[in-house]
């Protein structure tokens, strides 16, 4: 166990040229787990998430994918306390199952998140119209990349300073929402009580049968990737075999908390046949059911608080996004996997080059979806968006191969700084769901008579790229699944200081 008990706090120690520093605090790495958790996802999605299978299949369908994400963080968080580096999921697929599969992670991880600050360009400058309708986009997102690639220029402190403020906002609002929510709930603001006539009425608490509820999967799939990047953080966290384990205890927590809490608060206050909730738009702020429910209340200037507390999910988005693609892009160098200018690093111990290199990457998309008719852009944009998924994938397998060669090689768990509990159900579980959501992405375009290929292309793209990417590889490097007896415990802690 030396190999993991080196790791130590040492922030005197300067930089050689391929270091990074371990500058985030715990309550730095723990507001990261609540930020990758909170965004759109709650405060759009939600609501178009009840209209289309009711409060209670609503209900189900983020607790169902809530507990796929606790036990993927606690498989995360067993892997990263023990073997805290940037690489993450990647290296660990890399030493536990394939080099190959390892190689196709990293880089499937790397665009998915470069693809995504274009993303949040765009929905950013969308946000700003709300204020400023007759404003250039290109003005706020030119402004909104130089903003994140300040923070996260400036030192790895930075980027965890900012999103601790960022997740602060995002957290404060829904407690307020779920404070107020209780209140109306009650009767003791915006009128009478409620009680659960909403949730019961016409066809809710569930409509439309399981087929719904599967379709919930995808929503909230989607609303919860960015949880792992706790695992890319714990990189250059402080003191990781506390605060990994410390952040990943709470994720169920938050995930109970913020989701199911929050639907069920508007499940009760709003029925499912509102008009507005079908809404998911960026554009549509004043639709959205968090909107909806504080203008019921009597607040004041709601849209532009929420378009304020929106604005400040999109920046953490893009923020996070271009931290973890760097460090990705950083480790894959140092892996002998991307170029070896890409694991240099400045003074400050930031990875100057791979950060240049992704903010070029989410400039380019984003000047894509400008000119012509934005095509290239929705190529781009669908090729990423199974990558998620893959990367949860990816932690399972990759945990289940780590523990099984953990005890093939006489190793005794107790010794494990965080041990992940319900195994080997919890990766199990996690695999066999996020494969029923990468497969059902779509599934729509196979119920009807004849199959819509075009559909099927564009959802499900991103899919053989990376099977491409993985043996691909495999083919070049001649790599093989590693033997449990063979996979590699060791690591350079000295990489990080």
């Amino acid at each position: 166990m030396n190999e993991s008990l080196s790791v130590s706090r040492s922030q005197s120690t300067k930089p050689t040229g391929s270091e990074l520093q371990r500058g985030l605090k715990s309550r730095h790495l723990s507001m990261i787990a609540i930020g990758g958790s909170i965004g759109t996802g709650v405060f759009l999605a939600s609501g178009s998430a009840i209209q289309s299978a009711g409060p209670g299949g609503a209900l189900v369908g983020y607790l169902a994918i809530g507990l796929m994400v606790y036990f993927l963080m606690t498989s995360l968080g067993e892997m990263a306390a023990f073997m805290p580096v940037s690489g993450s999921f990647s290296t660990y697929a890399g030493k536990f199952v394939d080099p190959a599969l390892g190689f196709a992670l990293g880089w499937n991880y790397w665009y998915n998140w470069a693809i995504t600050i274009a993303v949040e360009l765009s929905a950013g400058a969308m946000i700003m119209k709300f204020w400023f309708p007759d404003s250039p986009s290109i003005l706020w997102s030119a402004l909104f990349l130089a903003l994140m690639f300040g923070l996260n220029y400036l030192s790895v402190r930075g980027y965890g300073e900012s999103e601790y403020w960022f997740s602060f906002i995002k957290v404060a609002t829904i407690l307020i929402f779920l404070a107020v929510g209780l209140l109306m709930i009650v009767g003791i603001m915006g009128g009478e009580a409620v009680g659960f006539k909403n949730f019961t009425a016409g066809e809710a608490p569930f409509k439309g049968g399981w087929l719904a509820i599967l379709g919930i999967f995808m929503i909230a799939g989607f609303s919860f990737q960015g949880t792992e990047l706790v695992g890319v953080a714990a990189g250059e966290s402080e003191n990781p075999r506390q605060n990994v384990p410390k952040a990943i205890r709470q994720v169920f927590w938050r995930i109970l908390l913020f989701y199911a809490l929050s639907i069920l608060v508007i499940g009760l206050l709003l029925p499912y046949t509102h008009p507005n909730l079908a809404s998911s738009e960026l554009s549509q702020i004043a639709k959205s059911p968090f909107t909806i429910v504080f203008e019921k209340a009597g607040l004041a200037f709601s849209a532009s608080v929420m378009n304020a507390v929106i604005l400040t999910s999109v920046l953490s988005a893009g923020n996070s996004g271009m931290y973890a693609s760097t460090r990705m892009l950083w480790m894959l160098a140092k892996e002998g996997k991307a170029p070896k200018i890409f694991g240099k690093v400045n003074q400050r111990g930031i990875p100057v080059y791979a950060l240049i290199l992704t903010a070029m990457v989410g400039m380019l998309a984003f000047l894509a979806s400008l000119f012509g008719d934005g095509t290239v852009y929705v190529w781009l944009l669908n090729a990423s968006g199974l990558s998620g998924f893959i990367a949860w994938l990816g932690i399972a397998v990759s945990h289940y191969r780590f523990r099984k060669a953990y005890v093939a090689q006489g190793r005794d768990l107790n010794d494990l700084v965080y041990k992940a509990k319900w195994f080997p159900f919890g990766p199990l579980f996690a695999f066999v769901v996020c494969l029923v959501v990468i497969l059902g992405q779509n599934y729509g375009a196979f119920l009807s008579g004849e199959i819509d290929w075009h559909g099927v292309l564009v959802s499900y793209i991103g899919l053989p790229l990376f099977l491409l990417v993985w043996l691909g590889y495999k083919w070049v490097k001649k790599t093989k699944v590693i033997p449990l007896e063979e996979c590699d415990f060791s690591f350079d802690s000295g990489e990080v200081r």
